[in-house]
């Protein structure tokens, strides 16, 4: 991390920071911290701020229909604290240069660099981009009211992105890429009989074998980004007593995607694949990520000496199908959920100043 001056928006980015690490959001119990987003950006001079369920967002002042649509967005809801917190997860307590508690890493510190920068830019006729501030809810669960909710309602109001910059920890390195996901209930099917006289047909042998073939899948096609789809079974569950032979087998396949095939695409590889079992994805909608190496995005984040890698987590970069997003921001992924989270100072202070750097960088690209 730079040695860098401290930003003039260092001390009140912290200041909302922990007023949000003060106010509990859980996932899809959001609008207390909503409020506050839409206050403090109505308090600092945005006049176009909008909400839809609890998420927050503002258009750009100079907003140019030739010029493309960056959204900028991270999001405002947390998971529950983990057990193990020695600390209140709600006391936003700075201690040797960091800022503890709750939603401060994953994503807060992230929500207000990203604010302060849409706030520094917003209205710069020269920007080679129009802006979009979206601080949206529900991302940890992926919820309907949130970016599953926004995009289409972003669409019927004309305002498709162009391109996104995701606010998540990710030590302010450009992530490129993440993996999709399915979950897929299985049921093989077999035939009851009496296990003394070996009759009827075990539907575990049956699981069995198709779980074989399964975990040897294989695809024609390859990701040059992300690799082999990947698949493995995570639970399994089947009989009801010893000497019966069961009918019935159920099992839960883990299955990380790629842009090599679309979920759907993938899920009918799978089901040719399992001989015996019937399988049912949960849901299709947690797609595969990958921006290209030449987007402007990358490219902006790549001049400022950024090195791109492929993020292991899931974001809501998974329900942008289609629109080119990077995922990066100030924080370490290795904190996100754990027990007394923090992010350090310094780190926002750096995102504070990659931002504005990275947004007017992509003008060159374009």
């Amino acid at each position: 991390m730079e040695n860098l001056p401290s930003h003039p928006n260092l001390d009140s980015a912290v200041d909302l920071l922990r007023k949000l690490v003060a106010t509990p959001s859980f996932s899809r119990e959001e609008s207390a911290t909503a409020d506050i987003w839409e206050n403090w950006l109505r308090a600092n001079g945005v006049v176009n701020v909008k909400r839809l369920h609890n998420n927050v967002f503002a258009l750009t002042t100079e907003f140019d229909a030739s010029k493309p649509l960056l959204m900028l967005n991270s999001h405002h809801d947390t998971v529950k604290p983990a057990a193990s917190y020695t600390r209140d997860p709600f006391s936003p307590d700075i201690e040797d240069g960091k800022v503890y508690g709750l939603g401060s890493n994953d994503a807060g510190a992230s929500g207000v660099a990203l604010a302060s920068a849409f706030l520094e830019l917003r209205e710069r006729a020269d920007l080679p981009v129009n802006l979009l501030f979206a601080i949206t809810a529900a991302e940890e669960v992926m919820g309907e009211h949130g970016m599953r909710a926004f995009l289409p309602y972003l669409a019927a109001e004309g305002l498709t992105p162009d391109m996104v910059l995701v606010g998540e920890p990710t030590g302010m390195q450009p992530a490129i890429a993440e993996r999709g996901l399915l979950v897929l209930d299985a049921v093989a099917k077999g035939k009851a009989g009496h296990a003394a006289r070996n009759e009827g047909v075990n539907a575990i042998y049956r699981a069995i074998d198709d779980i074989a073939a399964l975990c040897a899948f294989t695809t024609p096609r390859v990701s040059e980004v992300l690799g082999p789809i990947k698949v493995s079974v995570t639970m399994i569950n089947a009989g009801t007593q010893h000497n019966v032979v069961p009918d019935k087998c159920s099992y839960v396949v883990d299955v990380r995607t790629t842009d090599a095939y679309s979920n759907e695409e993938t899920v009918e590889l799978l089901r040719k694949c399992a001989r015996w079992s019937e399988l049912n994805p949960r849901s299709t909608r947690v797609h595969a990520s990958v921006i290209t190496m030449g987007h402007p995005l990358v490219r902006s984040a790549m001049e400022l000496g950024k090195i791109p890698f492929v993020s292991p987590t899931t974001s809501d970069m998974a329900l942008m199908h289609g629109i080119p997003s990077l995922k990066m921001g100030p924080g370490e992924s290795s904190r996100s959920h754990s027990a007394n989270e923090f992010v350090l100072i310094d780190e926002i202070n750096e995102a504070l100043h990659i931002y504005p750097k990275l947004i007017n960088n992509i003008g060159s690209y374009l």
